[in-house]
């Protein structure tokens, strides 16, 4: 299995906070079951560099494990954020470097 990244983007006046919002977030993550990853987190304040479409902006990313991109946008199809007039980008995360840097406690 590959793991995949998901972006979510929406209108830059997109109001993710709702309850009820939350509550269609929670229960999707709930339906992923074993192929989600790593949840994400939202992302409140952000920048662009380059062309990122100026009508949207990045609202959050998960991960997920599928077997193969066909498998993964079927999983992103249920994002209720679709269900706003927004999008979810999906992406083959490729390891070119399996090194990692420690990093260490005191200095972060």
């Amino acid at each position: 299995m590959s793991t995949y990244v998901f972006s979510y983007r929406a209108p830059k006046t997109y109001n993710m906070g709702t309850t009820d919002a939350v509550a269609a977030w929670s229960a999707w993550f709930e339906q992923l079951g074993a192929n989600l990853v790593d949840r994400g987190n939202p992302v409140f304040e952000r920048s662009t560099v380059g062309n990122c479409g100026a009508d949207t902006a990045l609202t959050g990313y998960s991960l997920v494990t599928a077997d193969d991109i066909e498998a993964a946008v079927a999983l992103a199809k249920g994002c209720p954020i679709l269900e706003n007039d927004c999008g979810v980008e999906v992406g083959e995360i490729t390891v070119l470097n399996r090194g990692t840097r420690a990093i260490d406690e005191d200095s972060a």
